[in-house]
């Protein structure tokens, strides 16, 4: 089968619902580490996602050095999901994600509050903090947290509609390290948006993200960083659409023992004169 990458529109897509608004794509991508802004805006347009974050600390639309990004993103059309990355307190979070809401004019924030700079693992006392007082504040809140289920529960507990555990440390590109912690939230947080963020390192990860359940996946330096941005993000975009397909489609379940394909009822045999 011939695939044309550059125009991955024919993909099979299950729309799913994301904090009250309709997506077909269930990937959403970052704007961080690319080579050049023109590959950061072909890549995008290759993954298909409807959903970009930005970094408020990394660019600010403002400041002169920000303006050939912000204009880049613009053009883009897309729905833009501000993060507070870099934040290492619960209350320069919150002033970060305020600063957010006034300038790209959201209530979207995805929440970050790191408390280790070598996991670059979060804060789980300084993240429920945080997003407790943003939820009260009216903003929709995508905390990044680990796939502990406790601080889950206590992120539900304080407002969040949306949960994004990690599949591995970010940027570490090591894939889903836990899948039965994973699995167990997945089950646990039935009536919540479950969306894997971070650890995600190539396109089957992604498929076995979406196969377990999971709403959506967030991306950026396996495709940022990869060898050619632009294919990498099709390739993940074909790999989320068939993950999301499949589980739709229902998964058959795992046998410990062989099961013929073929019945034995009614097989064909020869019959010796």
């Amino acid at each position: 089968m011939n695939i044309d990458s550059a125009n991955p529109s024919h993909n099979k897509t299950v729309p799913w619902t994301l904090a009250d608004r309709q997506f077909n794509s269930r990937l959403m991508i970052g704007t961080a580490q690319y080579p050049s802004l023109s590959i950061m805006q072909q890549a995008i347009a290759a993954s298909d996602a409807e959903i970009v974050t930005v970094s408020l600390r990394r660019e600010n639309p403002t400041e002169l050095d920000g303006q050939a990004f912000w204009q880049t993103l613009k053009t883009l059309n897309k729905t833009l999901l501000p993060n507070t990355a870099g934040c290492h307190t619960a209350k320069e979070a919150i002033t970060t994600a305020q600063m957010a809401r006034e300038l790209f004019a959201t209530h979207w924030i995805k929440l970050e509050v790191i408390g280790n700079d070598l996991t670059l693992q979060p804060d789980p006392f300084a993240l429920v903090e945080a997003a407790g007082e943003l939820v009260a504040q009216g903003f929709e809140v995508f905390p990044y947290c680990t796939d502990d289920l406790i601080l889950c529960e206590r992120l539900q507990a304080v407002g969040c509609r949306i949960l994004m555990p990690w599949a591995a440390p970010i940027g570490s590109g090591k894939g889903i390290i836990n899948p039965y912690a994973l699995s167990n939230l997945r089950a646990h947080f039935n009536e919540l948006t479950l969306i894997i963020d971070a650890g995600i390192g190539k396109p089957s990860d992604a498929v076995k993200a979406l196969e377990m359940g999971y709403d959506g996946i967030l991306l950026n330096t396996a495709i940022a960083k990869a060898a050619n941005p632009i294919e990498m993000a099709s390739a993940f975009n074909f790999a989320v659409a068939a993950g999301a397909l499949g589980a739709k489609a229902g998964l058959i379940a795992e046998q410990a023992h062989a099961v013929a394909s073929t019945p034995v009822v009614g097989q064909p045999f020869w019959h010796q004169v």
